[in-house]
């Protein structure tokens, strides 16, 4: 009984935990900003996690790299049987224990695991921009989807709006206060204002999909962003935002870890005429029959020059072989010209990093231009706002003084339609141009290595340091 009872505690304790993980999943996803949705089209991502998890591949085989400092041994066995007509028969066996170990190499083997680490930095890098672009991917479809939706609440508002009038004009038509021709033209805007909804209802249809498939989700979540046309800028200071961009800028980034990598190639190749030396070392015991009774060893010193133009390996080992012999070697091997295409080394490396040099200098200069530039496009773009929400309020009033001359029978309905057309028009424009705001806001961002919505504050604390 008692075992049964802690079997239905543990069943209802296991239930309750798996209802609060499923609980904060779902509450993860009840609501989604732009750095959420960044965030979320990150983590999703099937290309990003498979080249994370090849650059983790890389890393742990340049972590066992380190093995290039210890020594290396090897054992070996072999039996040496021979059978003689006259004579009497052998068989000999031999089991041997040999070291191999790097004293010097003029910091080669240091160099080498560097040029791969740098490598693997860039390739982190190239991972870290790959990323950004699947961010910025979901934030461009946030930006589409808010859009759409507004514009569409705009036209199914208008919708209505035209109905009411349409079902004026119908009675005004059956007391003979209108002509049929106005009311053919008003169902025939009516006709155009449902095809326009209906085709923008189908569009964002199949953007939502195509978000929700980015954030790798079922379903979109509650979308907390805004598109607000009545949203004021700070702009940031031109001097401010290209010292922050030459020191962050991704692009920057790489081309510093590129010049780093050719100065280290550049030094490496240099000193490839440094001499290595290994020490080696070996035991072994031999004999005919088991226990076997003979056993040697020996060491020695082995060092290798290397270049384009001669290479020479010096060999000395001694030895001793119990109980009287003992063993001495010197040997000498010179081999001239082994690589000479390979002296252009040097100089292939230098213009390699001259290369890169310029172009981070070229870069340099070009990101001071490239800032004025996003800053004005983004002071553009405000401006574009401004003058939209300026056509809207004119639009609105002029909307009303339509309605005036309606009254006073300056004009007929129709023409009363058509202003009203023509003020949701406006009202779309002004949506359009503060998506761009919101567009122009984000390039300057990313331009300027900042999460989404981390540019006002940006420009506040520039601002707030010039108070001071």
């Amino acid at each position: 009984m008692k075992d049964k009872v802690c079997n239905i505690v543990s069943i209802l304790i296991f239930l309750f935990i798996i209802g609060n993980v499923n609980a904060n999943d779902l509450q993860v996803y009840e609501s989604l900003t732009f750095a959420e949705a960044s965030d979320l089209a990150i983590l999703n991502s099937k290309d990003l996690r498979h080249s994370r998890a090849s650059l983790a591949l890389l890393e742990e085989a340049w972590r066992w790299g380190l093995r290039a400092y210890f020594p290396r041994i090897s054992l070996s066995a072999s039996e040496n049987d021979r059978l003689q007509q006259f004579g009497p028969d052998s068989f000999i066996k031999n089991y041997g224990v040999n070291l191999d170990q790097l004293l010097f190499d003029g910091g080669r083997t240091r160099m080498s695991r560097s040029l791969e680490k740098m490598e693997l930095n860039l390739s982190s890098t190239r991972l870290d921009r790959m990323a950004s672009e699947t961010g910025e991917a979901a934030i461009a479809a946030y930006r589409n989807v808010l859009s759409s939706r507004t514009i569409l609440e705009i036209r199914k508002d208008a919708l209505v709006v035209l109905e009411e009038q349409i079902r004026i004009l119908n009675e005004e038509v059956t007391l003979g206060l209108a002509l049929g021709i106005d009311l053919a033209s008003a169902n025939i805007n009516l006709a155009d204002a449902k095809l326009g909804i209906y085709s923008l209802e189908l569009d964002l249809i199949e953007m939502e999909k195509q978000f929700a498939e980015i954030l790798g989700l079922d379903y979109l979540p509650v979308l907390t962003e805004k598109v607000d046309i009545n949203r004021a800028i700070v702009l940031p200071e031109v001097m401010m935002t290209t010292a922050r961009a030459r020191e962050n800028n991704p692009e920057l980034v790489e081309a510093r870890y590129s010049i780093t990598k050719r100065q280290a190639e550049l030094k490496y190749v240099s000193n490839s005429w440094i001499p290595t030396m290994r020490f080696t070392g070996n035991f072994g015991v031999s004999g005919q029959h088991y226990p076997l009774t003979r056993y040697n060893w020996s060491v020695g010193i082995n060092i290798e020059f290397a270049g384009p133009w001669i290479q020479n390996r010096i060999g000395f080992q001694m030895g001793w072989e119990p109980p009287h012999d003992r063993t001495a070697m010197l040997q000498n091997s010179l081999t001239p010209l082994p690589d000479p295409a390979s002296s252009i080394g040097k100089n292939q490396a230098k213009l390699a990093l001259e290369l890169e040099q310029e172009n981070y200098a070229l870069v340099y200069e070009r990101i001071a231009r490239i800032a004025a530039n996003a800053l004005e496009k983004y002071a553009f773009a405000d401006q574009r706002r401004g003058l939209a929400l300026q056509a809207v309020e004119l639009g609105a009033e002029r909307c009303r003084v339509e309605e005036v001359r309606l009254g006073l029978g300056h004009i007929t309905r129709i023409n009363l339609m058509e202003s009203l057309i023509e003020q949701t028009q406006r009202e779309i424009a002004a949506i359009e141009a503060a998506t761009a705001l919101l567009e122009a806001e984000r390039e300057l961002e990313r331009f300027l290595d900042l999460r989404p919505g981390e540019l006002e504050s940006f420009a506040s604390e520039i601002l707030q340091r010039r108070t001071e």
